[in-house]
Parts: structure tokens; C-alpha cells; sequence
């Protein structure tokens, strides 16, 4: 039986550098897709995508991160290692974000590994575009999750 493994892009591309996980899965599908793993756009993230999670062994979860880094630096971690602070009047722009996601696969018993590649936002204002430093890093983001992909994710490599 083979692991089912996938890469999930969240994000609102209508409030800028929160598109971003939307807009490296784009590359990723473009220039590094693979064989053998399910590439899912899942924008705002509704609540199938938490019953869509049970159906895969591994998920890579990109999503846009507010957490005090330099503007597009990436972080990769598994979701069960996040820690998770709400700012005082900090609201999503997802319908679920990363901390209700965490609670629910949790609450809901599924068993998948799941990472997350997360980017540190610089403008989550209103708009259709990256902002200057993640448009300028995109090609390079794109590159090293495609490198963890290869070396974490792969199903041939058989490595969760």
C-alpha cells in the first residue's frame, strides 16, 4: 500500500501576501510538480479541507504566518510543534486558520502527518498582488519547499 501524501496551498489572494501559500503552489505545479503527490488549492480553507486531511498518510500545509520574522522567511515545522498566539483583534482571513485546523484534526482523531511550510507576511492589506519582498522571493520560496517535498514528503522515499 503506497502513503498517500499532499500539498495543500492556503490563503486569500485578494488580501495580498496572504495568497502566498496559494501562489507557491502555482509555481510548485508549474515548475515542480511531482508524481505520486495530490497538489490541492484550498484557498480560505473551508471546513472540507479538515475532512479532506483524514484522507492522506502526510500533508504539507503552505499558508501565510504572522510571527515576527523577516518579511518572506520560511519556517517548516510539523503541526503538532506549532505554538499558537492570538493577537489582540487579529481576525482571519481563512475561514479556518492554522490553530482551528490544529484543534479539529486533533478533536476529529485524524492521523495524518501534517506540516506546515509557513511564509512571514509583510502585508495582508486589501489587494491582488504579492508585496515587493515575497514577490522578489517567491522563485526561491518555491525552490525550498519543493527541496522539502523531495526529501520529507516524497512517497518513494518512504521517510514519515
Amino acid at each position: 500500500m503506497s502513503n498517500k501524501v499532499a500539498v495543500i496551498g492556503l490563503g486569500n489572494s485578494l488580501r495580498r501576501d496572504d495568497g502566498i501559500g496559494v501562489n507557491i503552489l502555482e509555481s510548485l505545479l508549474n515548475d515542480y510538480k511531482r508524481a505520486g503527490i495530490d497538489y490541492l488549492n484550498f484557498g480560505i480553507a473551508s471546513f472540507d479541507l479538515v475532512h479532506r486531511l483524514g484522507n492522506y498518510d502526510v500533508v504539507l500545509l503552505i499558508d501565510g504566518i504572522s510571527s515576527g520574522l523577516a518579511a518572506g522567511e520560511l519556517k517548516i515545522f510539523s503541526l503538532d510543534e506549532a505554538s499558537f498566539v492570538k493577537e489582540p483583534g487579529a481576525v482571519s482571513s481563512h475561514e479556518l486558520n492554522l490553530k482551528d485546523i490544529f484543534r479539529l484534526t486533533a478533536d476529529l482523531g485524524i492521523k495524518a502527518k501534517i506540516y506546515v511550510a509557513g511564509i512571514q507576511v509583510h502585508d495582508a492589506g486589501f489587494g491582488e498582488s504579492l508585496s515587493q519582498p515575497l514577490k522578489e522571493k517567491l522563485q526561491e520560496l518555491t525552490r525550498q519547499i519543493d527541496q522539502f517535498i523531495g526529501t520529507s514528503l516524497n512517497p518513494k522515499q518512504g521517510r514519515f
